[in-house]
């Protein structure tokens, strides 16, 4: 466990180098912990360590360490996901954020389905930015139709878009993470609410931060041990 907490130093610490290689002293990014398949207690000592916002593959098992950990108010829960119809409701009820809206109905339900007493829901679109056939995600071409509905939602707050470019084998495929890009900053001069780009995981921060992402999802180097 203490290994978690020595993890996250050294996570934290590569991009505040990479940050400054990128001369981009000033920006802040949010490190969401990608904790599927992860124990209560390990997302409780990532927590302890400075890590206060957790991403959830999966309703129940989410849910399940929402409430175990419930006495922990400065925890953020994100869905991040593939969603389905049926359990749309128990997302919107107890997470903060759901970064895999990839289609109209599943807005609508998310908007449908937060209460009254809930703060809107902060919401991110999921593009399929490399067209991978079996990678969730809305066309790169679709998405404008999509981001205008969900900013019409009162229940949703409407941050930006999340993205996995495919894992090549031997090199980056540049132009995916710069078309990610271009599309956030269409999207932020259109809408006041957009800020957030979750672009970024444990096999490809260097890349994603020189594209400007703000929100990276880590699993492996934050909990393997």
């Amino acid at each position: 466990m203490k290994n978690i907490e020595e993890n996250i130093k050294i996570l934290k610490k590569k991009i505040q180098n990479l940050l400054k290689n990128n001369n981009t002293f000033l920006k802040k990014i949010k490190i969401v912990a990608a904790s599927k398949n992860q124990s209560s207690q390990k997302i409780q000592m990532a927590l302890l360590s400075g890590i206060h916002e957790f991403g959830e593959n999966y309703v129940q098992e989410g849910i399940n360490k929402i409430r175990q950990l419930k006495q922990y108010n400065n925890i953020i829960w994100h869905f991040i996901g593939k969603l389905q119809s049926k359990k749309t409701k128990l997302v919107a009820q107890n997470f903060d954020w759901c970064q895999t809206i990839d289609r109209e109905k599943i807005a609508f339900l998310l908007n449908q389905n937060r209460t009254n007493t809930q703060c809107p829901m902060n919401v991110l679109i999921q593009i399929n930015i490399s067209k991978e056939k079996n990678k969730n995600g809305i066309d790169i071409k679709q998405y404008q139709k999509l981001a205008k509905v969900v900013s019409e939602m009162p229940n949703l707050n409407f941050r930006g878009i999340m993205a996995m470019p495919k894992k090549e084998k031997t090199s980056i495929k540049y132009s995916d993470y710069e078309n990610i890009h271009n599309i956030f900053n269409i999207l932020k001069d259109k809408y006041k609410s957009v800020d957030t780009l979750s672009l970024g995981t444990s096999f490809d921060i260097t890349t994603a931060l020189m594209y400007n992402s703000n929100m990276i999802r880590i699993g492996r180097d934050i909990f393997d041990c």
